[in-house]
Formats: structure tokens, C-alpha cells, sequence
């Protein structure tokens, strides 16, 4: 689980490591909707560059940004080639951007944040909802198990493949894709029926 970027904390003394959760989960989402809602290439292109320097300050090491961006390298150049195919190299530079700058991001805030922090403060945030049918607590423990079911599922991804690739069927789309969602399925699964064992959800 080493190898997994985002949901890894990362120590460190810089600001961000030293800001807390609420403002930097604010901005993330702030700058998601721009980058959404304005259309734009080069600004696209500047978040990446943006996201490249915060990177860099929070002492990431730099393999390891790179492996974040291997992982997401068959969606955004699909991603890309349709909308070339579709619209525009104009769209696909700045979709593909879009996407890029965010997983960098997502990884900054969370080599940064330590998790226990970032679902003190989600819970805490949402404690004003509770009136309204909000139960904080359980958006929370969602939030939790979607961070910890990223990481998982990449494992998976990576130990299908080398299974792949140990029988001669690297090639073979059936080969890893088939046997990735039966453990992916089979482990949720799993973490469903640990959480119903615990009385999770009985109300």
C-alpha cells in the first residue's frame, strides 16, 4: 500500500501541512468549479503548472507524482483523443487539463491533511445539517471508506495486472479486466459486512 498516492499523508513543516482542513477543502472545491465552469485552455494549463509547483513545495517526491499521473494516463489519453475526435484539440487540452490539475491537487490536500483531521473537520462542518436529516457521522465514515477505496482499488488494478502478465495474457482485456471487478465487488462486499456486523446502518 506504499506505492498508493492519494489518501498518503505526507509530514512535513510547510503552510500547507500547517493550514487547516476547512480552508484547503474549500479551495480545492473552489478551484474544481472554475476550471469546470470556464472554459479555457490556458487556464487549464495553469493549474497544471500551479498544481506542478505545490507539488514540488510540499516535497512530494517527484517519482511519486509521476506515478499518480501513470495511473490516470489510459483515461486522459482516451479522454483526449475522443474529444479531438469529437469537438477539439482546444476542448481535449483543456479537459484533459482540468483532470490532471485536480488529481494533483487532490493529492497535495491529501499528502497534507492527515485523514483523521480532514473527517474531524467534514463532521464538524456538517453538525448544523444534522437538523435537516444530515447525519455527519456516517457522511463522514463515506467519506473515509471512499478515500481508503481508492488506493484499494488501484492495488487490486496493479495485482490483476501482474497476474495478467505472469500467465501471457497482458493482452488480454478479459484476462485483467474480469478478475479486477470480481475482487473489487468481492471486497466491497466484505467492507459491507464488517460494517453491518458493527450495527453500522441498523437505523
Amino acid at each position: 500500500m506504499s506505492s498508493v498516492v492519494l489518501g498518503a499523508y505526507l509530514p512535513g513543516n510547510t503552510w500547507l501541512h500547517r493550514c487547516s482542513p476547512g480552508p484547503k477543502l474549500l479551495a480545492l472545491a473552489a478551484i474544481a468549479v472554475h476550471l469546470v465552469w470556464f472554459r479555457s485552455p490556458a487556464l487549464a494549463l495553469g493549474a497544471v503548472a500551479g498544481a506542478g509547483v505545490l507539488v514540488v513545495w510540499t516535497g512530494m517526491p517527484l517519482a511519486t507524482a509521476l506515478r499518480v499521473l501513470r495511473r490516470i494516463a489510459i483515461v486522459a489519453v482516451l479522454l483526449g483523443a475522443w474529444l479531438v475526435w469529437q469537438q477539439s484539440w482546444a476542448r481535449a487540452v483543456d479537459s484533459v487539463g482540468d483532470l490532471v490539475a485536480l488529481i494533483l491537487l487532490a493529492s497535495v490536500l491529501t499528502a497534507t491533511t492527515a485523514v483523521d483531521d480532514m473527517l474531524d473537520t467534514i463532521t464538524r462542518c456538517l453538525h448544523p445539517f444534522r437538523r435537516l436529516g444530515v447525519n455527519p457521522e456516517k457522511v463522514s465514515l463515506a467519506f473515509s471508506l471512499t478515500l481508503r477505496a481508492i488506493p484499494t482499488t488501484i492495488e487490486i488494478a496493479e495485482q490483476t495486472r501482474d497476474a495478467a502478465v505472469a500467465r501471457g495474457l497482458q493482452r488480454s482485456p478479459r484476462a485483467r479486466l474480469v478478475p479486477m471487478v470480481i475482487r473489487a465487488v468481492a471486497h466491497a462486499r466484505a467492507t459491507g459486512e464488517a460494517l453491518d456486523a458493527r450495527g453500522i446502518g441498523d437505523d
